[in-house]
């Protein structure tokens, strides 16, 4: 095994050389970002695709007193004359607000103070600078001071937080005698939370005052830059902001620095001699396209490689899926009407679809209709783009991603099918007790209301058994809501293992074989599982515990058809 470790989780860059880390050369987006000037760029990428270990290394080259050595070896180091004149040459300030979180306004502000007031104290020379007045120095002290009651709290006023940012960058900016680098990522997070705990208009009003004075006639800025996940609409934040370049995952512009491309990937995976899993984690990790480039998830391309170092028989996983409560997609296939549902089909079967994709909005806009939530959708990851020929700039081909991303909306769309079923206690016990009556009719009518209502999955790229699997689950979801019947999946029942055995409190046992018709002949995929019943004997186990009278279904699948048939 060689001997850089893999970087998981790791966003600060200063970590990559000190503790001898792997690390994907992403240093030429400093060039990028100098010859590209933008006075304000903001860069809009889904969660987990190398947004704050960019920002890290940007701070990392451009501060007073850099270290030098963190980028030896690497792309910039290359470009000679742009390190002379850039590097370590400025101030720079750089806050993160994934932290401003809170249930109410109150209690997100206090963290927002923490965060401005914690990066203040980095410079706390300025309090004996001999460039700055007392009436300066005063102010920064403003910035720093902790209240006398507060548990360690900063102590800003309202006035004093919303000026914090432009105060800090002109006190600078006197000190160095240098214009400074501001850096805010996950600009986007306070808005979400506010958006979800019902303090949105204040948290937007504090954001717009804060930033607009630091970002709008700020002659101290050299240059700043914003990272989020979605696009806020300047009417919103950014008012008056006529110098803002936004970089999303649609421009060709920096498309290759965040996320891995399959140089990248090739790269590391020769580096650890793991390129025999190349075509696995293509499939289950890449798929995305910014810009111009195809890019692989890092997040999930590092943490499967650190699991096949410990065990090379790993299989993959869900690894971005499981970082979020993604409950956006949760809530997109709730509010599905029948047509949104039958698009979400399409996407599930490998297939894309046309829709008109926002890149701007604002959060109260995101639940004013479906077709906001295909655009979010699209922004966070969860959707991706298709090269296509359209004129139509903002029609756009969209796709599931990946294997990963399919697996997670199949998931999630069992799990609301669950959810949804199982509310309505009077049908799905009547679903239920007519398979003990033996009353096939009715439960093939049930299970095809059931099927119409739903979403479901047929990937034709999806294998035959995984097929049945998804018809697999849902019924023994179903089943199981029964509580005084013990449901089985797979159960050894006699000469091999039944789908889905039960043993009722009257003993009466039921067996049920399922079947994907993958040729659409239903009646012949209901024989073959009642035939597969008889052949291994799936009745025997169910004798053995006593039942008395036994219910044999065959029950075959097709789409959105099923048949039932019992012996």
């Amino acid at each position: 095994m060689k001997n850089k470790k893999l970087p998981v989780g790791i966003e600060n860059f200063e970590e990559f050389q000190r503790e001898n880390f792997y690390y994907a050369d992403k240093t030429l987006f400093i060039k990028e970002l100098l010859e590209n000037w933008g006075k304000v760029n903001l860069f809009t990428r889904p969660r987990r695709f190398g947004k704050s270990l960019n920002m890290s290394m940007i701070k990392c080259f451009f501060e007073v007193g850099c270290e030098r050595t963190l980028f030896n070896g690497l792309k910039i180091m290359r470009e000679k004359e742009l390190c002379e004149k850039y590097m370590g040459q400025f101030p720079v300030i750089f806050i993160s607000l994934k932290g401003v979180d809170g249930l109410n306004y109150k209690a997100a502000n206090a963290a927002l103070c923490n965060i401005i007031g914690r990066e203040a104290l980095r410079f706390q020379f300025l309090q004996k600078s001999s460039h700055l007045s007392e009436e300066e120095k005063d102010s920064y002290r403003r910035l720093i001071k902790i209240g006398s009651d507060s548990q360690g709290f900063f102590d800003m006023t309202d006035s004093i937080l919303t000026d914090s940012l432009q105060i800090l960058t002109q006190l600078l900016e006197k000190h160095y005698g240098q214009k400074v680098i501001l850096l805010i990522d996950e600009y986007d997070v306070p808005l979400d939370k506010a958006f979800q705990q019902g303090y949105y208009n204040e948290m937007v009003s504090l954001l717009r005052n804060m930033l607009g004075n630091v970002l709008k006639t700020n002659d101290a800025l050299y240059f700043a830059v914003l990272t989020g996940c979605l696009r806020i609409s300047k009417e919103s934040i950014f008012t008056g902001l006529n110098n803002l370049k936004v970089h999303t995952i649609s421009d060709v512009r920096y498309d290759e620095y965040f996320g891995f491309t399959d140089a990248d990937v090739e790269k590391m995976l020769k580096f650890y001699d793991m390129s025999s899993y190349m075509d696995i984690i293509k499939e289950w990790y890449d798929g995305y396209i910014f810009g111009n480039v195809n890019v692989y998830c890092p997040w999930d391309v590092i943490n499967y490689c650190d699991e096949l170092l410990a065990n090379p028989q790993t299989r993959p996983k869900n690894y971005w899926a499981n970082t979020s409560g993604n409950a956006m997609v949760r809530r997109f296939i709730g509010k599905a009407d029948k047509n949104t549902k039958n698009e979400i089909e399409k996407l599930l079967d490998g297939r894309t679809i046309l829709k008109a994709v926002k890149e701007e909005l604002t959060y109260p806009e995101l639940d004013d209709s479906i077709d906001n939530l295909w655009s979010v959708l699209y922004a966070t990851g969860y959707l991706t783009k298709r090269h296509s020929d359209l004129e139509d700039e903002e029609l756009m081909k969209l796709a599931i991603p990946n294997k990963e991303i399919r697996k997670l909306f199949t998931d999630l769309v069992k799990d609301w099918f669950q959810e949804t079923t199982l509310a309505d206690t009077s049908r799905i016990n009547r679903f239920c007790s007519a398979f003990s009556r033996g009353d096939a009719a009715l439960i093939q009518d049930m299970l095809n209301d059931y099927l119409w209502n739903s979403i479901s999955v047929r990937d034709t790229a999806v294998r035959k058994n995984m097929k049945e699997n998804f018809y697999h689950g849902m019924l023994l979801g179903m089943l199981n809501s029964q509580e005084n019947w013990m449901t089985q999946s797979n159960a050894e029942t006699g000469e091999g293992y039944s789908d889905i055995s039960v043993c009722t409190p009257e003993r009466t046992g039921i067996i049920i074989e399922l079947k994907y018709a993958h040729d659409g002949n239903l009646q012949a995929a209901c024989k073959a599982a009642l035939k597969q019943i008889e052949e291994r004997k799936y009745d025997v186990g169910l004798q053995r515990q006593g039942m008395k009278k036994i219910m044999k279904y065959g029950i075959a699948f097709y789409e959105k058809e099923c048949m039932v048939v019992m012996r």
